[in-house]
């Protein structure tokens, strides 16, 4: 697959988004994080040296299962924005007084060596990367030989409710596309990793109110679909789409709540040893082939 940018992914507004994201966990990523982290059990590799790629918007509260899974080990919690590595060491690091700091491992902010983890555990960043594979290509070459990445991202069935009303509406799209997770497992075989296990789920969110709903999705990410409507909005259209959220999203079985669809893809990988390179061509000497062929003729008797 070639390393290009997914066709429904602004890379400016990718960026802008990563640098302008809420310093925080939304509670649906703390979810996912918490269910990627009971995935864990069937793993019996215990790393010594782990990486949490982007703590902050990933999973605070997962942090700390963590810690407690692999007390002891060495953690290098990895942010791209100061802002983030900022808020991850006043919320995670304990002062060296601290009863909870005896009893972990060495702590770090900053991005481990090549080769250096056994485990890079990333959750719900990798659906907002506008190179995805430059972005898996990063983790792979974190990994130890034989260490294993642990990552969430949406899948393609997110907002499917929302899509289906702006479609309706003869709006521009609310979101980019999101991959399908066959295509992620083969971007990770594409980028040197072996086995991978990709599985999904749906989770079903409810809401009071249209207002409501919004400032989840506001929380959650932005819309980085290049067709995107690119002016801004007025207050009419503002209550025309909560009207009209309210009226096609309400559950009539569920007290008339207001029901979105999040897909959710988990995917684990081993990074291999190191295969030997097979050369394009292979120079043989002319001798061996003259020889080849007399031994050939005499045991043929000709």
């Amino acid at each position: 697959m070639p390393n290009e940018h997914p066709p429904t992914i602004d890379p400016v507004a990718a960026a802008r988004w990563a640098h302008a994201a809420p310093a925080l966990s939304p509670w649906l990523h703390e979810e996912v994080a918490r269910r990627m982290e009971q995935r864990l059990d069937v793993i019996r590799a215990q790393p010594a040296r782990w990486a949490h790629w982007g703590a902050v918007r990933g999973g605070l509260g997962a942090h700390a299962l963590l810690a407690r899974r692999y007390r002891g080990s060495e953690c290098f919690v990895v942010e791209a924005d100061d802002r983030y590595a900022q808020a991850a060491m006043k919320a995670i690091a304990k002062p060296w007084w601290h009863p909870t700091g005896w009893r972990t491992g060495a702590l770090h902010f900053e991005a481990p060596p090549a080769a250096g983890v056994q485990m890079v555990w990333a959750n719900m960043a990798l659906h907002e990367a506008a190179a995805p594979e430059a972005l898996i290509g990063q983790w792979h070459r974190m990994l130890a030989t034989d260490g294993f990445l642990m990552f969430s991202c949406l899948g393609p069935d997110t907002l499917r409710e929302l899509r289906a009303l702006y479609a309706a509406l003869g709006w521009p799209p609310p979101g980019h596309e999101f991959t399908d997770m066959h295509d992620w497992g083969d971007m990770l075989l594409h980028a040197g990793f072996a086995e991978p296990v990709m599985d999904m789920e749906r989770i079903r969110l409810t809401y009071a109110t249209p207002a409501r709903l919004l400032q989840d999705l506001r929380e959650l990410g932005r819309n980085l679909h290049p067709a995107r409507f690119a002016a801004l909005r007025g207050r009419g259209w503002r209550e025309r789409l909560e009207q009209t959220l309210a009226m096609q999203l309400a559950d009539p079985a569920d007290e008339g709540r207001l029901a979105l669809t999040f897909e959710v893809v988990y995917g684990h990988a081993l990074k291999p040893a190191p295969r030997v390179p097979v050369r394009p061509e292979t120079r043989v000497k002319i001798e061996w082939v003259r020889d080849a062929l007399h031994h050939t003729r005499s045991v043929d008797g000709t």
